[in-house]
């Protein structure tokens, strides 16, 4: 879908990355190295994204950070597009519709830093949630979006007791 969009690999990739979490921000080299393409190459995509609005620059030091604008008109469609792309929002929608009573969401690590690493870790935070309904749901959005899903359940008092553990990798806080 995002290549016929999208005829750039390397904006595509920096979509992904800055747009499904938009605290991510990263500099130059860094996603320069991350996708193995030229500075040069990715100086010129992050500019036109940069100049059309739709990502923020910040100087620190000699660095220059990059991160999407959620302020831009166009974000929320953007991050819709790049979710369905991944597949996030099936996956939400499969297993928040019936597992129980949930009261947060955490997307994980490589997804919550914007990076498509194949692996979708999941943390969810309820009481009285159906353990063998989000793995039979988790079964079928994985054959759906092709990609591995890894769900932690845990509840109210499990997660207040650790939470600094979970919530001190990469986090993106989906309900």
């Amino acid at each position: 879908m995002l290549k016929e969009l999208f005829t750039s690999k390397t904006r595509i990739k920096l979509l992904l990355k800055l747009f499904l979490n938009p605290d991510v921000s990263s500099y130059l080299r860094e996603l320069a190295a991350e996708f193995d393409v030229s500075p040069n190459a990715m100086k010129e995509e992050l500019d036109g994204l940069s100049e059309a609005g739709y990502l923020n620059k910040k100087k620190e030091g000699r660095y220059i950070y990059y991160n999407a604008n959620s302020t831009h008109p166009f974000f929320p469609e953007i991050s819709s597009i790049v979710r369905k792309y991944i597949g996030i929002d099936r996956v939400l929608e499969y297993i928040l519709s019936t597992i129980g009573d949930v009261d947060s969401v955490y997307v994980l690590d490589d997804y919550a830093k914007g990076i498509d690493s194949g692996i979708i870790d999941v943390l969810i935070i309820g009481d009285e949630t159906d353990s063998e309904r989000i793995v039979e749901l988790c079964n079928k959005a994985e054959e759906a979006i092709q990609r591995k899903i890894r769900i932690m359940v845990l509840n109210r008092t499990e997660f207040e007791k650790t939470s600094d553990i979970y919530l001190r990798r990469p986090n993106w806080k989906v309900i």
